[in-house]
């Protein structure tokens, strides 16, 4: 683990130039942190640097995950599956500890944009590049689920740009999220995406490898058309759930 002080390692240019807010903690477990770089259903994501340098993106659980002993078991066990995903196109889980104050773990941190910031700024591609993308995704997909990992949120927002292919990341603890009395604010809810779910995650049913398919064919769209597949307003769920398909022609 990182002893290296806030700073930039080894003299490169800094990642991210945000500075972290006063409730930010400013070391985790070792790892000095550098900026907050987003936020998920689990918790905060910063930025950090292993001891020879390496970017490394740190996930911090929420409080009211951290005081649920169900959610730290299934944390435990979920992302010690997790690393055993080796897979060109994902983004390995590298450290982790579930007893910490505030469990975490880490991942390599790719420094690159993500397919939803990359269809916000400049709309759709043609069909052959979304082809080749969507096929190192599916090459990732295949990966995690030999590993026996589902990822349960695939989207584009999960889905990093990298200079020489796409990576996959937050795989492999959803589960731990979904079975946490933390996460259920209210009868019904749903860990995930909705504009990305599958009918089975939405129905509440049995969720497999199928529903994460799902879910790329439903990234494959977005990217192709810049727009959500099923909409994202307050219906989107009724939609999705009689599972409707449309074809539209790319030309």
């Amino acid at each position: 683990m990182s002893s290296r002080p806030p700073g930039v390692p080894g003299g490169s240019t800094p990642v991210w130039d945000a500075v972290l807010a006063p409730q930010d903690p400013r070391q985790i477990s070792g790892y000095w942190l550098r900026a907050r770089i987003g936020a998920g259903g689990m918790g905060a994501v910063y930025l950090s640097y292993t001891p020879g340098g390496r970017p490394v993106a740190i996930k911090v659980a929420r409080p009211e995950f951290a005081a649920d002993a169900e959610f730290r078991r299934r944390f435990a066990s979920e992302v010690a599956i997790a690393q055993r995903v080796q897979g060109l196109y994902t983004a390995p889980v590298i450290d982790y500890d579930a007893d910490a104050a505030q469990p975490w773990l880490a991942t390599a941190y790719v420094a690159a944009p993500s397919l939803a910031a990359a269809v916000a700024r400049q709309g759709m591609l043609p069909p052959e590049t979304v082809l080749v993308l969507l096929a190192g995704v599916a090459e990732a997909l295949q990966s995690i689920h030999a590993a026996g990992v589902i990822h349960r949120d695939l989207k584009p927002g999960n889905v990093i740009l990298a200079s020489d292919g796409p990576r996959v990341i937050d795989f492999g603890i959803s589960r731990a999220v979904e079975a946490s009395s933390g996460a259920i604010t209210q009868a019904g809810a749903r860990i995930g995406t909705p504009a990305f779910m599958a009918p089975e995650q939405v129905q509440g049913r049995s969720f497999g490898p199928a529903g994460d398919i799902f879910a790329l064919g439903s990234t494959a769209y977005y990217r192709l058309t810049g727009e959500l597949p099923f909409g994202a307003d307050a219906a989107v769920f009724h939609r999705i759930e009689p599972f409707p398909i449309t074809f539209r022609r790319f030309a």
